[in-house]
Formats: C-alpha cells, structure tokens, sequence
C-alpha cells in the first residue's frame, strides 16, 4: 500500500473538503471483518466525503482488501495510508492528519454500521452547535430485539446521569474536526494505553458536550477475550463514575496511569489479543 496514495478527490476552495464527514479506519490484520464493515459505509445514505484507510503493520490481506474496496467509494476522497508503528493510536494520529473533512467518524474495521449512521450524525450536528462529539451504542443483538433496546435505554440514562463522562467505546465515536485537533487529537505521549477512546472523550469535554443520540448504533464484533486482561478493574470503573469532572486528569494522569504501566496496559497490547 502507497504510503500516501489518494485515489480520487473531491474537493472545494483551497483543497479542502467543502463540507461532509470523513470516515477513519485503521487497520490490522482484519481480513475477515474488514470487507464487510466498509460495505456498511458503501451503503450509507449520505455518503462519506472522505474515506481514510490506515494499515498498521498487517501480515494478512486486509491491504489488499482494503485497495480492492477504496475503488468502489466513487464520490469520496480516498486516502490509503501505511503506518508502521505498531498501535492503533498511532494508526489513529496518522489518518487525522489527512483528515479535511469538517466531521470524522472512527471506524472499526470489524464493525456494522447501519445505512442512516452518517446523515444521523451530521443532522444532530447541525441541531446541536454545542455538541463537540457524538457516541453511539454498541448493539451485540438484533436491532428488534429486548435487548438490543434495554441497551439504548440503558445508555441514554447513564448519559443523562453522568454527561462529562464517556459511555461509548471507539467503535462508535464522531467528532467535528476542529473539536478533536483542539483536544490535542491521539496521542501517546499523552495517553500510552488502552482504552484511549474515554481518555480523549475526558480531553474533548473541556471544549464543549458530547451526545448520544437514540437513533445512533453499530454492531461491533464480539470477540473480546478475557484472558487478555484489558478491562477496567471494578474498582477502578467505580471510581470513574464518582471522580468529579474537576479531578479526572488525576484520575486518568495519575491514578490510571500508575496502575495500566504496572498492568502493562500499553496501547499494542490489543495487538496480542488471541481473538476466540
């Protein structure tokens, strides 16, 4: 993959994006999941401006495949990028670089979207100036389902109960651009570990409120393996919830940071994860 191959560019004054919503994808090793999630935002009903794939070192076809379907994005800007430092914060970084887009959304390459996911987030956008970031649920059954709704339920009221905290994961977070630059995007000098998603929420809270709209989901795989130990502790989960917003940069800085370079929960770690 060219380092920095841009297949096709649709852009206004200067360059740039005119307006839209750049998808960000990075990537390792997902051969199995990454064709399906990009047919996903193929099927979108307001289609991507951008799409930025970044491949973080794979040793399988997921490169290959992610050529094959960057062709198919005929009204997108594409970018496919190679970033060899092993991590998804750095794979991260390197796609905001390229980012023109006023809005970007994560994307995870083992995740479905549903076709009204894009023009959902830039309707609430345009509702909502205040709203620096939307988070979506993460839904592991059918969308009909008791379940799939007790979750949304669930979400929305431990968002209104604790709102400057995040209660979705990368899977499903889109920023406005200028938000995430400001914030000082990802980072590891900043934040080493994993996990980075709620640590750039706790960042991103300091220049205005997140959302999280009912209509907004995804589907992410569900393929967690427990043995790979990179879950909060229950304590320390409790006292994410308890620690005022005031004290979080103790709580992420200095109390989580002590505790994850012991545990060494350091951002490649996921890449030693033995998926089931």
């Amino acid at each position: 993959m060219d380092g920095a191959a841009t297949a096709r560019r649709k852009t206004g004054a200067g360059g740039k994006t005119a307006s839209g919503i750049a998808v960000l994808v990075p990537f390792y090793n997902e051969e199995a999941y990454l064709a399906r999630t990009l047919e996903t935002l193929l099927a979108q009903t307001h289609p991507a401006s951008e799409v930025i794939l970044v491949d973080n070192g794979s040793s399988d076809r997921s490169p290959e495949i992610a050529r094959a379907m960057a062709r198919r994005f005929s009204a997108a800007r594409i970018v496919l990028l190679e970033e060899p430092e092993p991590g998804k914060i750095h794979a991260l970084q390197r796609g905001l670089d390229a980012v023109t887009a006023p809005h970007v959304a994560l994307i995870d390459a083992d995740t479905l979207y549903p076709p009204h996911y894009l023009e959902t987030a830039l309707a609430v956008f345009a509702a909502r100036p205040d709203v620096v970031a939307l988070l979506a649920s993460d839904l592991y059954s059918p969308l009909a389902s008791t379940a799939a709704l007790l979750k949304r339920l669930k979400i929305q009221c431990v968002a209104r109960l604790l709102p400057r905290q995040c209660h979705s994961g990368g899977y499903g977070q889109i920023f406005r651009t200028e938000a995430l630059r400001a914030c000082g995007g990802f980072s590891s000098e900043r934040w080493p570990f994993v996990l980075e998603d709620h640590e750039i929420i706790h960042r991103l809270l300091k220049f205005g409120r997140t959302c999280y709209p009912f209509a907004l989901w995804c589907h992410p795989a569900d393929r967690r393996d427990a043995s790979a130990r990179t879950r909060w502790s229950f304590a320390e989960r409790v006292l994410y919830h308890v620690t005022p917003f005031a004290m979080k940069d103790w709580y992420f800085y200095r109390y989580l940071w002590q505790r994850w370079a012991r545990r060494d929960l350091g951002n490649v770690r996921l890449r030693r994860r033995n998926w089931a």
